[in-house]
């Protein structure tokens, strides 16, 4: 009889442990469940657009807010909207809560959708946090263009070092909107080493690309970048020594402008226009009396009406 008991007491003790876990599963499951629902709830107000719900948009931003990184993995599962406004709004979370929901953002980066990897990049760009840079660096090659655009994007906004070569390899990137979003990048992180790369960007096909290639230029050491300016004046694209008079005449100072009365001595009127402006951006109040000396002898018609309404700016803006 005693092992019978003993035997019996083990399969209640055994039944009784089985239904804590049970009961423990159910009531963590209906947490969830519970948790789902009100961050569901909360949303649709926070991404709404309708009149009737503008005072509560942002109340409701902020209660998601304070549910910090519980909120994250089931707000992921919305980021494959086609909304903008739920894409921004949940982006706008994830920046508000920080470092709690990168653990969560790096593991979605694992996401079969490139859709959502873009975003997460996005997200943690906006969160600029470094424990990010690694598991943003393996996205960086992903075949989808729009991740490695993000991605780059977002270690710009990090503006970790180690990121440096992945950017500067996105300045050759085939896509154009990867090329722009490496020279942001490249303009934040200064990488010293990039400036030749940049300078030949000041050519490239895509607007987006050569413009913001230039912006960088501006940002880094104007010692290192003149001499390379200089030298690829004489390139075969035009389009990488017309936007140099532009960065030179930004820079300013002796050495700018005297390369830039070297470009106004082209024969080309279209190098004479750009150097002709960037002297006068760079010298706006003729201290140097460039303007009678060079500019009243130009004989291209367009190019002196472009002379004459860069010269009137200048005047608008003092």
């Amino acid at each position: 009889m005693i092992p019978k008991m003993k035997n019996i007491k083990n399969v209640i003790f055994i039944l009784s442990c089985s239904f804590l876990i049970i009961a423990g599963w159910s009531t963590k499951a209906k947490a969830q469940t519970d948790l789902k629902k009100k961050v569901d709830s909360l949303f649709v107000i926070a991404s709404s657009g309708e009149v009737k719900y503008r005072a509560m948009v942002q109340p409701a931003i902020d209660s998601l807010v304070s549910l910090s990184a519980a909120t994250v993995p089931i707000l992921i599962d919305k980021l494959d909207t086609k909304s903008a406004r739920e894409r921004l709004t949940i982006i706008k979370i994830f920046k508000k809560i920080g470092v709690p929901a990168v653990p969560y953002l790096l593991k979605a980066l694992k996401n079969p959708s490139g859709l959502v990897v873009q975003r997460i990049c996005w997200s943690l760009g906006e969160i600029a946090d470094t424990s990010a840079v690694d598991d943003l660096i393996k996205v960086s090659h992903h075949q989808r263009w729009q991740v490695r655009e993000q991605a780059i994007r977002a270690l710009g906004n990090i503006g970790d070092h180690r990121a440096d070569s992945i950017i500067v390899t996105g300045l050759l990137d085939s896509i154009g909107q990867v090329r722009k979003a490496a020279a942001v990048a490249d303009g934040k992180v200064d990488i010293t080493n990039s400036i030749p790369r940049l300078v030949h960007l000041l050519g490239d096909n895509f607007y987006g690309a050569r413009m913001t290639a230039a912006e960088a230029l501006l940002k880094m050491d104007s010692a290192a970048v003149i001499p390379i300016l200089a030298d690829s004046m004489g390139s075969a694209n035009p389009l990488v020594g017309n936007l140099g008079c532009y960065v030179l005449g930004e820079i300013g100072g002796d050495r700018a402008i005297e390369i830039l009365t070297e470009q106004y001595g082209r024969s080309n009127p279209y190098r004479r226009a750009h150097a002709a402006m960037a002297i006068v951006e760079a010298d706006p109040h003729d201290n140097c009396g460039y303007r009678d000396s060079l500019f009243d002898k130009e004989s291209d018609y367009l190019t002196k009406l472009k002379i004459e309404s860069a010269i009137k700016a200048i005047k608008n803006e003092q």
